[in-house]
């Protein structure tokens, strides 16, 4: 029997239109019309600021969104038009940027106001036009030990060389507690650090080191090309803002085989899984090598979650791997999903699992039984730990 012609295929919808910017806009970025609009926003900021929030989102209809302690909370003030929008984000664009965004829709950069704070910005549109968040960066650097960073963990920032990984979902804190490590290099040591970035975020005062702070798009194209040449600029510690992609991981880990202290960041929410997503970023071929030089460069990994406190704000709950021959064997033989166990028997050298993590901040009042349960991964195991202290969990989900 003939088989009969193959089926048309089913053409994907079409995305929703993106609204174009408004016409009539000055072209003179010094008109007053922007700097009407930067004094609104700078308004804007100074009191997400003075309400302790860590987000601003901005969007077309709709009026400023606070988010405090983990909530979104809309602001009683006017919807923000089309055009209010465009002139404040115009106004406070660096060139380069106004350019990028015109051309992709998504431009991410840095804005600081002097005396309050700095300000991470992503910009971009949607349907509906213009939009844009911007995160607060303390304009004071908090330190590793006002953060609670454990001992064990402060100690890899003595190391000579090896890769540091501090890993979580997007808004876990990752670049607060990079900031932190550096800062505590940056007050005991006499080293070079180099840190490549995008964009910079905590601006660092050279205290005993000498600080070198790289920012992707303004003072180099691409991470990769600014690991490879901070190799030929005498660096002893080197700090990658984000290992997005095989090569620039790849760098990371041949620079901390060749005598340097490496600090990344990744998206990944446990320990274990962040060893795995490395190496299922190389081909098959590869990773038999990609293990061996991890176990042996790898010196630990700090994943961590923000909390929402009982008493308001949030904490970070961190699961804590440090590299062990035991852990470096398990690594290297393709048998990562024995390294919670082993977490689990090695408390006494500082490492902590999530759970155990969650655990404690429960048992201290911090966070409530349920926030535990919620930002669990292994949330069958945290349900048996809290029923056993006493703790009732009222949410299944």
């Amino acid at each position: 029997m003939r088989a009969g012609p193959p089926p048309t295929p089913v053409p994907a919808p079409a995305p929703p239109p993106v609204a174009p910017p408004p016409a009539g806009l000055p072209a003179d970025f010094a008109a007053p019309q922007y700097k009407g609009a930067e004094r609104a926003l700078g308004e804007l900021l100074k009191k997400l600021v003075q309400s302790a929030s860590s987000d601003l989102h901005l969007r077309v209809g709709e009026p400023p969104i606070f988010r405090t302690h983990g909530e979104m909370k809309r602001q009683a003030t006017p919807p923000i038009s089309m055009e209010q929008l465009e002139l404040m984000l115009l106004a406070v664009m660096p060139e380069r940027n106004r350019g990028e965004w015109k051309e992709t829709g998504d431009s991410d950069f840095a804005y600081e106001i002097a005396g309050l704070a700095r300000f991470r910005v992503n910009a971009a549109r949607d349907r509906k036009g213009p939009m844009a968040v911007f995160r607060v960066i303390p304009a004071q650097v908090v330190t590793a030990e006002q953060l609670g960073i454990s001992k064990e963990v402060q100690q890899l920032c003595y190391l000579t060389k090896g890769l540091v990984l501090v890993t979580g979902p997007t808004g876990s804190g990752k670049s607060t507690t990079l900031c932190a490590l550096v800062d505590l290099i940056n007050r005991t040591r006499t080293d070079h650090i180099i840190t490549i970035e995008d964009p910079i975020e905590f601006v660092h005062e050279n205290k005993k080191c000498v600080i070198t702070q790289r920012q992707v798009g303004v003072h180099t194209d691409s991470f990769k090309r600014a690991l490879r040449s901070a190799l030929r600029e005498d660096p002893d510690i080197v700090l990658v803002g984000e290992m997005r992609d095989l090569e620039t991981i790849a760098i990371a880990i041949e620079t901390a085989e060749t005598g340097h202290l490496v600090f990344g960041t990744l998206h990944t929410t446990t320990a274990s899984s962040t060893v795995d997503r490395i190496i299922d970023q190389f081909p098959a071929d590869r990773q038999a090598q990609i293990r061996v030089m991890l176990s042996e460069s790898l010196k630990g990994v700090i994943s961590q979650t923000l909390c929402k406190k009982v008493k308001g704000g949030r904490v970070a709950a961190r699961e804590i791997l440090l590299t062990t021959p035991a852990i470096s064997n398990l690594i290297r033989e393709g048998k990562t999903f024995q390294v919670p166990s082993i977490m689990q028997t090695s408390k006494q050298l500082g490492m902590v699992t999530l759970n155990d993590a969650l655990l404690e901040l429960v048992e201290k009042a911090e966070i409530s039984p349920d926030e535990a349960y919620m930002k669990s991964v292994e949330k069958a195991g945290l349900a048996s730990s809290l029923k056993a202290k006493g703790h009732k969990i009222t949410i299944t989900a």
